[in-house]
């Protein structure tokens, strides 16, 4: 068989390489994308409202309408997380436009330190994107010493401009479902203090 010429093979080495870095550059690519895709979905969900997730708000707008809901407060936690976690209660009634507090305690059943951080969503989904937060607890890492608890609060009111949305004209209800997990990267073991929280008061 003839060997190709010499600029004939130096010509394919050169596109060879070409085409290696290519796709290096292109796994490369996926792999930061998929790195970044959450933080980019979070931040896409809390502006919007899409997928359940509730909105960030400096404060409430001062409008209080005379349209009632009703928010319920849901707590989970995952086995993994040797915790305690539940509502101080479980519904309130709220005005659209008022500001409202509300809170949610933790309690470290383990006898060693654990760091947590909760995630949130509300429900139904289409009600996201009225649920305005004006501080809470989640995305924080909390820390408890063993047999130690916490209360959380969350700060909130849901949207007077929800009135004006004949798709929302059904919703007498909202669930804010909060769900702690254990840190993957547990700090060194402290005790928690109420500046470890928004809105938090350590037992």
């Amino acid at each position: 068989m003839d060997r190709p010429a010499p600029d004939r093979a130096a010509a394919l080495k050169a596109r060879n390489r070409r085409v290696m870095r290519w796709c290096v550059g292109v796994v490369g690519l996926m792999v930061v994308l998929s790195f970044a895709s959450a933080p980019f979905y979070r931040m896409f969900c809390q502006v919007t409202g899409f997928g359940g997730a509730t909105v960030r708000a400096d404060r409430a707008p001062g409008d209080v309408l005379d349209r009632v809901v009703t928010v319920r407060f849901n707590a989970d936690t995952d086995p993994a997380l040797a915790w305690e976690f539940k509502p101080a209660q479980r519904q309130v009634a709220v005005k659209l436009g008022e500001q409202t507090l509300a809170f949610y305690t933790a309690r470290n059943l383990s006898n060693q330190t654990i760091a947590g951080t909760a995630t949130f969503n509300v429900t139904p989904d289409k009600a996201g994107g009225y649920f305005d937060k004006i501080a809470c607890f989640c995305f924080t890492e909390q820390t408890l010493a063993p047999g130690q608890s916490i209360d959380m609060g969350v700060s909130f009111f849901v949207d007077p401009d929800m009135a004006k949305d004949p798709n929302m004209g059904d919703v007498n209800t909202i669930t804010l479902s909060y769900t702690f997990y254990r840190a993957k990267d547990q700090p060194p073991a402290r005790t928690a203090t109420a500046k470890d929280t928004v809105l938090g008061v350590v037992k």
